[in-house]
């Protein structure tokens, strides 16, 4: 998921929708924090340890690493071209970064972030990426071979290949022998056998339409998945029954669930953090759109604080038009990446 494919071009205002159904408390989210830390280059995932309290963001050939709680920077995961998005698996002390020009995906030390291994793989561009821990197997989802390569966390070995037939963008697991990818020229969930390594499943996500995040409710089994069509749809993770719908804003481009609070969130790239719950009667009930910053279109959920962390950056006008761009995207202001923090 490419910085510039996701930019949205207006912004939006917070719009509340509450519903009689939830109190006042759960509608009160709004931006709490807001720090500028700077350096060159897009960014995609990012990806929040709750645990040892730390932030990983992919910034297009290094991951930036920052303290949690107080958003300073403790460290960063050099070469790692093209990355992506960032796994971690707390019981091995690594994590796993995806390099999509590189082709390849980097094996670092979780307490001191050195890098223990680049795993180069036949998938072309690994984007999102997941660890599935009862498997303990790492699962690379290629975004232009349309497969899976799966790695055995422990070794860094290359455990097999799962052909996807289409694009795949996001991933989750159950935690439960289901790991779940959407895929984005099919507008369909699959439900994968992480230890057959088999596709079991293929769910239509319609109306849903060119489905990015994704994000899932493992007490309810339920998926969040959010689609570009201003959509986002909630599908039961056992039948892959269509279980409700709900507006979010444009450039969808993550989803997370907070299980402490039940809520559901979309992040959009026009500007505008959705929140979303599930009732009792199983609709979906959007509860506020939170005004953020263009650009802000991929989120973490830190489920011990039940704040939500976003990036973006200020933008310039577009550059003059080629041949090659006839029609380029906003430039990006140099020295104005920034976090923001979404809390109550």
């Amino acid at each position: 998921m490419p910085f510039s494919s996701r930019l949205a071009s207006v912004v939006v205002v917070s719009l509340a929708l509450r519903s009689p159904l939830f109190g006042q408390g759960d509608a009160a989210y709004r931006v709490v924090q807001k720090v500028t830390v700077g350096g060159d280059g897009g960014w995609d995932y990012l990806v929040v340890d709750p645990a040892a309290r730390r932030l990983y963001v992919t910034r297009a050939t290094r991951v930036m690493v920052f303290d949690a709680d107080s958003l300073k920077q403790v460290g960063e995961i050099p070469n790692t071209t093209g990355v992506h998005g960032v796994a971690l698996a707390p019981e091995l002390s690594r994590g796993f970064a995806s390099n999509g020009r590189a082709g390849s995906i980097t094996i670092f030390d979780l307490k001191t972030l050195a890098t223990i291994e680049e795993v180069k793989i036949e998938g072309q561009n690994p984007d999102a990426i997941l660890y599935d821990p009862p498997t303990k197997r790492v699962f690379a989802f290629n975004g232009r071979s349309a497969d899976a390569t799966v790695l055995d966390a422990a070794s860094g070995k290359v455990a097999g290949t799962i052909p996807l037939g289409g694009k795949p963008e996001f991933a989750t697991t159950d935690l439960d022998g289901h790991v779940f990818v959407n895929l984005e020229d099919k507008s369909e969930v699959l439900a994968l056998d992480p230890k057959k390594l088999s596709v079991e499943h293929r769910w239509p996500l319609a109306p849903c339409e060119e489905p990015s995040g994704m994000a899932i409710d493992r007490a309810h089994k339920r998926l969040f998945v959010g689609c570009s069509n201003k959509t986002m749809a909630m599908m039961d993770a056992t039948s892959g029954k269509l279980l409700a719908t709900a507006p979010i804003g444009g450039g969808v481009d993550a989803n997370g669930f907070d299980p402490g609070t039940g809520l559901a969130f979309s992040s959009n790239g026009e500007g505008t953090l959705t929140v979303a719950k599930a009732d009792p009667a199983g609709r979906l009930e959007v509860l506020l759109n939170v005004a953020t910053q263009r650009g802000a279109r991929t989120m973490a959920v830190d489920e011990k604080t039940h704040r939500i962390f976003l990036v973006t950056a200020e933008f310039g006008p577009p550059p003059s038009p080629t041949a090659d761009q006839p029609h380029p995207r906003p430039s990006q202001v140099p020295g104005t990446f920034t976090i923001l923090v979404v809390g109550r």
